[in-house]
């Protein structure tokens, strides 16, 4: 499995951003998909994650209301839209590819089989 991220870059607080992530090597409408995220000297932590059919999504506390992750599988991608980017917000943002073809919504790492390189987004003050 290949994933690439894109969208990524600075922005200034009260902003938004769209990421997306392009999959292939697998049937992508078989799996549900997840973005999680990494800041400085902290683990990487769940963001958000929707089901194979994209019926279903799933956030983390503290982007609810603000992030919003889609799917198209015609094109094999997934999105995150991010709108009110606060300065917590800043880390790099993966797309994650899971173990299963489950739809149970795992927000652990280990969870995950495949993820992207990663795009860093960074929110201004």
């Amino acid at each position: 499995v290949q994933l690439q991220a894109f969208g990524g870059g600075l922005v200034k607080a009260g902003g938004s951003l769209r990421l997306s992530c392009a999959a292939s090597g697998r049937t992508f409408s078989n799996y549900r998909m997840a973005w999680f995220r990494q800041a400085p000297e902290k683990e990487r932590e769940f963001v958000a994650a929707v089901t194979r059919s994209g019926d279903m999504t799933y956030y983390a506390d503290s982007v609810k209301g603000r992030f919003t992750i889609s799917r198209d599988n015609s094109q094999s991608t997934v999105y995150l839209q991010m709108n009110s980017l606060k300065p917590d917000d800043s880390a790099v943002y993966y797309c994650a590819f899971p173990r299963t073809t489950s739809d149970f919504i795992n927000t652990s790492p280990q969870g995950y089989a495949y993820w992207g390189q990663g795009t860093q987004l960074t929110v201004s003050s």
